[in-house]
């Protein structure tokens, strides 16, 4: 028989009306260290008692769960890494395979893609976390959420914004990926507010508009869930695209950074100053190379323990994502910790001509520039084996001089500039997305190990 396992049927006894900013979200630091120790407590004796991955890994290090008491005490249990789920997958799983209600992968971005099991208790504490998620970002029962993101194909993301806007008693207009003239009938039929977007994606909704003689900016569309690309600077400021989305159409953004592993949603509020952390759902460390927690204002990696997770719970899990944390509290009532931007993936840092660079820094350049349709960024191994960048730039036109262009602005902002090749915008297209793939591949790491 399955136990009642973490959740204690807790997300399914939620009321609408407490949804909207869940208590502990507002207390103090001290009160919220208090409350994920005790979520820790039995976090620890579920593993203990459910996970065969954990539970070889306490004997092995001589692990006592029991003497893990305070936030402080994590650092006596090694990490767990994404190598160890694709290793391991089945060890993870702590619930009998008539439980598990849902089968999902992660994308694969760092690597092969990992399968998670999610039972019906999760699949309510994903509705939950996506419902406070979006109240964060002042979504009510009151919109209509048009989702331009795929259900299918095992991804977690689209499934979670339909059970999140469900939970918030919200409409939902499931159109899905793509498609901008069928985006624009359903807005004209079915009058969203709240749009769930890749950034970029709007900019080619707002293109489609403008060719048809579509009037966007007197839509009923108000403001926009972002997905997938940052739309700000490390200082909150807008990133070139999201400048652009504004000039081009004034509606409400917000950012929001997830992952499958974590199960949860960190979601800016009107403030556009970081996405705010639920500490009921997830205890959150930034941790260094030695895996040791990170002075207060240094980025570190992101590692995650997921509180509540019956299927699948993680410990002390690296996502790859290096973060900056704030932790004053916000001007909407939040006094938990802020995420700000992903700074950029662990595996993906390039060194270049003795710069160190993540690819978000390159992708915000390459929106600077005029005339750039799309494109895409490979690194690979030189001769004398370290990083070369090379980037496959689409463009209709090739103006004279444009090679020298892109090669300035990089030199204005990094000092440095990589090797450029244009290509035809279909082609770069096709390169953005494979087949297999279930988001647009914008990064190629060729680089030998």
């Amino acid at each position: 028989m399955l136990s009642e396992g973490p959740l204690k049927g807790r997300w399914k006894n939620v009321k609408r009306d407490n949804i909207m900013l869940p208590e502990i979200e507002t207390q103090s630091g001290e009160r919220i260290k208090k409350f994920q120790e005790q979520r820790l407590q039995d976090h620890l004796s579920y593993l203990n008692s459910r996970s065969r991955f954990y539970k070889r890994l306490f004997e092995k290090h001589n692990i006592n769960t029991d003497s893990i008491l305070k936030l402080e005490d994590l650092e006596h249990i090694p990490v767990t890494t994404k190598q160890d789920i694709q290793l391991y997958n089945d060890d993870f799983i702590c619930v009998e395979r008539d439980k598990i209600i849902d089968y999902i992968t992660t994308s694969g971005t760092l690597g092969d893609p990992v399968t998670f099991a999610m039972t019906d208790r999760d699949l309510d504490r994903l509705a939950y976390n996506e419902a406070i998620s979006f109240a964060c970002a002042g979504c009510t029962d009151d919109d209509i959420f048009q989702l331009t993101t795929t259900m299918d194909k095992r991804f977690m993301a689209g499934l979670a914004y339909f059970l999140g806007a469900r939970r918030l008693g919200a409409g939902i207009v499931r159109v899905g990926a793509g498609i901008p003239q069928l985006q624009w009938d359903s807005i004209k039929r079915m009058n969203p507010t709240v749009l769930i977007a890749v950034p970029s994606f709007i900019l080619k909704l707002v293109e489609y508009a403008e060719e048809n003689g579509i009037d966007h900016r007197r839509s009923s569309v108000k403001k926009a869930v972002c997905i997938g690309e940052a739309l700000r600077t490390p200082d909150f400021t807008l990133t070139t695209l999201g400048r652009r989305i504004k000039e081009e159409w004034d509606i409400e953004l917000y950012s929001t950074y997830a992952s499958t592993e974590m199960g949860t949603a960190f979601t800016e509020c009107f403030r556009g100053r970081g996405g705010h952390h639920h500490p009921e759902l997830i205890i959150v460390e930034l941790l260094d190379d030695n895996d040791k927690v990170v002075p207060e204002g240094e980025p570190g990696e992101v590692t995650v323990t997921t509180l509540g997770v019956e299927g699948m719970p993680l410990l002390r899990f690296k996502t790859g994502d290096v973060c900056n944390a704030f932790y004053e509290p916000c001007e909407c009532g939040r006094t938990t910790m802020r995420l700000g931007i992903v700074i950029g993936r662990k595996q993906q840092m390039i060194k270049f001509k003795g710069t160190s660079l993540y690819p978000p820094a390159l992708y915000d350049i390459l929106a600077e520039i005029p005339g750039i349709k799309n494109y895409i960024i490979e690194v690979y191994t030189n001769d004398i084996g370290t990083d070369e960048i090379l980037l496959r730039v689409g463009c209709d036109n090739i103006p004279e001089d444009f090679e020298k262009t892109i090669k300035d602005h990089f030199r204005a902002n990094i000092r440095v500039s990589p090797r450029v090749v244009f290509d035809t915008v279909e082609n770069i297209q096709r390169l953005s997305f494979p087949e297999e793939s279930r988001k647009p591949v914008t990064f190629i790491d060729r680089r030998k190990g």
